[in-house]
């Protein structure tokens, strides 16, 4: 990894915190920031933006799912990366993790290699779909695509439906995504519309751009109008 990377670490336990910040700062390409509680962790957030994020889960006060919730509610940071750690390690809490938006679950006690492992797989893969322009952490792109998709669905009546020149299969869920992508809902409201993550329809949104041959929403939504794919 060649550039820098800064990493927002959370976690009450001050062993934890020197230990992960001393093994992940060995790589000069990685640069810790620390806080001992969600709270200060957020206060942290309002001056710097981290390329990802490490949370306990069982903190005081304000635990890793609320400190989660809070993050993915913000519109910038509804695609940071965040890793939980905690001792808690059953199925049932990892799942909670995920359904919260959390991309990778660590229990306590772990390997810093396996940590370490996980970070640059993070890492690389957000620079990746940043390269490849999904734009979706780009809010100005965002709006404008929004505009664009609300100007064309304005102009529907004077499409022409052409079939598709290959047979796209879609699986239902996808296509419930398309519906909404159409309609210019953004990401946060059809995660409520579907009762599912942000990051969820993320990843459904990205399946549809590479099915499609499309590299934005406004291109999407074009292609699936013309191609009779949503109404």
């Amino acid at each position: 990894m060649e550039k820098r990377y800064s990493i927002l670490l959370v976690d009450d336990e001050p062993g934890v915190r020197e230990a992960v910040q001393a093994y992940l700062e060995d790589d000069e390409a990685l640069t810790v920031t620390t806080a001992e509680n969600a709270t200060r962790a957020w206060e942290i957030l309002q001056t710097l933006t981290p390329d990802l994020v490490i949370s306990d889960v069982m903190m005081p006060q304000v635990d890793g799912y609320q400190f989660l919730g809070q993050l993915r509610e913000d519109p910038r940071f509804t695609t940071l990366p965040v890793i939980f750690l905690t001792a808690r390690g059953m199925t049932g809490d990892r799942i909670q993790g995920y359904q919260a938006g959390c991309d990778a679950y660590l229990p306590k006690p772990f390997e810093p290699e396996e940590l370490e492992a996980i970070v640059k797989n993070l890492l690389t893969r957000g620079e990746a779909i940043a390269q490849q322009g999904s734009g979706g952490s780009n809010l100005e792109g965002i709006a404008q695509d929004l505009r664009e998709i609300k100007q064309f669905l304005g102009q529907q009546n004077q499409l022409v439906t052409t079939p598709a020149p290959l047979k796209i299969d879609l699986t239902p869920r996808e296509q419930s995504v398309l519906d909404l992508v159409a309609q210019g809902l953004m990401n946060k409201e059809i995660a409520k519309d579907l009762e599912t993550s942000v990051r969820n329809v993320e990843k459904y949104v990205s399946r549809l751009f590479s099915k499609t041959g499309t590299n934005s929403r406004t291109e999407l939504v074009r292609y699936a109008l013309k191609h009779g794919l949503t109404q």
